[in-house]
């Protein structure tokens, strides 16, 4: 279990970011659930892939409690903020809430201002899937944060219940990423 500890830290360092996350039951290198979930983007609902989104790049799969509360309206606006930074890192991303769809949709427009998906997990099989269950109120998803890597590993993570700094520490994650796992 330390050596397991001591060797996340000795990466995370090596990778040149300095943050220490929260520890998630998923940890850094660890396959990361495949699934498909009934999403929206921009209003409009489709069926996601996380397999097909990981073949153009890493993913950002960040989890939030519920859509149109202060914290996951600050988020959602701060992802939508940051896009640009994402893909330009290669990177998409993926919001996931225990919300239903209709909620979400308008979410979608709204918070996310149209510029990037999230999924409905009314099942919760992708937040649990993930370890995104929140303990102490188990009807909702905790923030957590996920940057998976082309070929399905966590690559990193940050749980904090403070949204404020998620978007930076996906960026700075992604930026750390190897090159030949990053696709550009």
């Amino acid at each position: 279990m330390t050596r397991r500890i001591l060797a996340r830290l000795a990466a995370l360092g090596l990778a040149g970011i300095g943050l220490s996350p929260a520890f998630a039951a998923l940890d850094i290198g660890d396959p990361v659930p495949k699934f498909t979930a009934t999403a929206a983007l921009g209003g409009k609902t489709f069926n996601y892939s996380l397999s097909d989104a990981l073949a153009k790049g890493p993913v950002v799969v960040y989890f939030f409690p519920a859509a149109g509360t202060t914290d996951c309206n600050i988020e959602a606006h701060a992802f939508a903020e940051a896009m640009e930074q994402f893909e330009a890192a290669g990177a998409t991303v993926i919001g996931v809430s225990a919300d239903d769809i209709d909620t979400l949709k308008d979410f979608s427009v709204k918070q996310c201002q149209s510029k990037f998906p999230v999924a409905a997990d009314r099942s919760k099989t992708v937040i649990e899937g993930f370890d995104a269950l929140m303990q102490t109120r188990p009807d909702f998803a905790n923030r957590l944060s996920y940057v998976v890597a082309p070929n399905g590993t966590v690559a990193y993570y940050y749980q904090n219940l403070n949204p404020d700094k998620h978007v930076e520490r996906m960026l700075n994650a992604l930026k750390a990423l190897p090159k030949q796992t990053a696709k550009r």
